[in-house]
């Protein structure tokens, strides 16, 4: 039987069968890939060795007794808690926000930064002062025709003016 060579690829798929392989001892049997890779991959057979060893450890583990006066020094901390003065609202408060994880916070914080973003873009794409759709300004040869024409206006009032004024200028001369 040839085996596969080791690569990276075979020592990830190793590893993520490593749990499976301590906790039930027919697992290698039903995946002989797996054990013919821990056969070949020296590093993934210390790995496994040494999950074995962590393992047999816990094994051994005892936790230890508490104190024979625990039970009592936690009924009579609870009675104190309980007979104690009830805290005002400013208290409560108060040990709220320094002691909570803050779980509660989260929407309002997320609402907020959300109406944050929104103020923030309408500011920055100019929607903040919009008044409508502005009209198009006309092109510097749009205006200089424009004067031309007014200039065009004030000559011919101009020429008007002046054929009154010269027809009244104009006396009869007077007969000799």
């Amino acid at each position: 039987m040839m085996t596969e060579p080791n690569t990276t690829k075979n020592c990830k798929t190793c590893h993520t069968h490593l749990p499976d392989l301590l906790l039930d001892s027919e697992y290698a049997a039903a995946h002989p890939e797996i054990a013919g890779h821990m056969d070949t991959c020296t590093p993934c057979r210390e790995e496994f060795n040494e999950l074995r060893a962590t393992y047999a450890l816990l094994d051994d583990f005892r936790a230890p007794e508490p104190s024979p006066f625990f039970d009592t020094r936690l009924h009579a901390r609870l009675r104190e808690e309980v007979a104690a003065q009830p805290e005002g609202m400013w208290e409560r408060m108060r040990s709220f926000l320094l002691f909570s994880t803050g779980r509660s916070f989260r929407p309002a914080v997320a609402g907020a930064l959300a109406v944050v973003l929104a103020v923030g873009g309408a500011s920055v794409a100019g929607l903040h002062g919009f008044r409508g759709i502005a009209a198009p300004q006309p092109s510097s040869a749009v205006n200089d025709l424009k004067v031309l024409d007014n200039n065009v206006s004030a000559e011919q009032q101009m020429g008007q003016l002046l054929d009154q004024s010269g027809a009244e200028d104009e006396d009869p001369q007077p007969s000799t």
